[in-house]
């Protein structure tokens, strides 16, 4: 265990999350009165402890966090599987997705959320071991270094996928692209992976634009209901009614907000769960254009702060999980703040550190955590030879 070393910019940026939290979350419950309960004193716990596990987690270092990683992984696979399992008293379906086990007195768990922790921490691990036995790389080694990777990542990833929980799938998307780009395998590669989704998207366009009938029944047929049903709100959400409720009272609740705004506690366009995923949507109807700009800069700084900590990292493992969490959370700040403005389709994703929910909460305050690790890494608080020298010798 190292002191602890925490970093200003991050720590004044929490603050300012937790206080546009709060008071956001108050608000879009306050008004409709739309569920019983204190959801603020509940969020304000979850911060109290995802504080404490982000202080927990930057008194590591490198190496103790990747003892962590496989332990981690493990626990949330069982998690993930025994939920299948589940009764309903334990894990009750929610909005037709069953991803959350109920725990008494504190709400509910939802393990997915915790497997972005474990994704970078086994990611990162498999790749610095990969490239520490095949010193000459090749084209062989890096497609044996993607399969290995395949082979950890897929099978939680279609239990995921089978809950069904997409917008999850997005960000564990998201998290691992970034995490290969990065993990030092040829460019011919990478250049084929930044193609793949590349014409994927564009044939998807293409075919929907000139072949309308064709992709509703050979593209959207193949979905479930429950995706047929976001992605028609999404792509037409003034022509499907339930489908695209919340799209359109998103649409609504931001666009009425104008400039400044309609002031604190001024919203009166109702969204199911907009405390939830839906709570840039209550910022921009109460603040305005001006609140919603102000919570995106916030956004870009916290981003950019992390951006700097990776950029300064001397070494390639805490680079590739400092480029993991960053794709990660810039998708998904991305995403939520789309989708609410109809501009993506809707798919459950919340706002880092404004949605309320704990397992979303705490998860990305030991994504900062391992950022606390990769800063206190270069600045010498972990790794230190007698000689003043950093010691990046790892035992794996």
């Amino acid at each position: 265990m190292g002191k602890v070393k925490l970093d200003k910019a991050i720590m004044v940026l929490i603050v300012l999350f937790a206080m546009i939290s709060c008071l956001f979350i108050y608000s879009s419950n306050s008004v409709f009165n739309q569920y019983s309960g204190s959801f603020i004193w509940k969020q304000l716990i979850f911060y109290i402890i995802g504080l404490s596990l982000m202080v927990g987690i930057s008194r590591l270092d490198l190496e103790q966090l990747l003892k962590l990683a496989w332990p981690i992984y493990w626990i949330l696979m069982f998690l993930l599987i025994a939920l299948i399992f589940a009764p309903e008293s334990i894990a009750k379906p929610i909005n037709s997705a069953k991803s959350w086990y109920q725990v008494p007195f504190i709400g509910t768990f939802q393990p997915s959320e915790f497997m972005k922790f474990a994704f970078i921490l086994v990611v990162g691990k498999i790749t610095i071991q990969h490239h520490k036995i095949w010193r000459n790389q090749t084209i062989g080694s890096d497609l044996w270094l993607l399969s290995k990777m395949a082979i950890i990542t897929l099978p939680p990833i279609l239990i995921v996928y089978k809950q069904p929980d997409t917008g999850m799938i997005m960000l564990y998307g998201a998290l691992l692209f970034a995490m290969v780009l990065f993990s030092g395998i040829h460019r011919r590669i990478v250049y084929s992976l930044l193609a793949i989704p590349t014409v994927i998207v564009t044939t998807l366009l293409i075919v929907y634009i000139n072949y309308q009938h064709f992709f509703n029944e050979k593209i959207l047929g193949k979905l479930s209901p429950h995706q047929i049903s976001r992605i028609n709100g999404w792509l037409k959400p003034f022509e499907y009614g339930d489908s695209a409720f919340q799209t359109r009272k998103g649409i609504l609740a931001i666009g009425s907000g104008l400039t400044t705004g309609k002031g604190y506690l001024g919203n009166n366009v109702y969204i199911p769960e907009k405390h939830t995923d839906f709570i840039f949507a209550a910022i921009a109807e109460e603040m305005g254009f001006i609140g919603g700009a102000v919570v995106v800069i916030l956004f870009f700084l916290l981003i950019y702060r992390i951006v700097m900590i990776t950029i300064h990292a001397e070494l390639h493992l805490a680079t590739i999980m400092g480029v993991g969490i960053i794709g990660l959370l810039a998708f998904q700040v991305f995403q939520n703040i789309g989708m609410t403005m109809g501009l993506l389709p809707v798919t459950g994703v919340t706002l880092p550190f404004l949605s309320y929910g704990g397992s979303s909460l705490l998860s990305n305050f030991l994504l900062l955590g391992i950022i606390l690790v990769v800063k206190n890494s270069y600045e010498g608080y972990m790794f230190k030879k007698d000689n003043g020298e950093e010691s990046y010798a790892f035992n794996y």
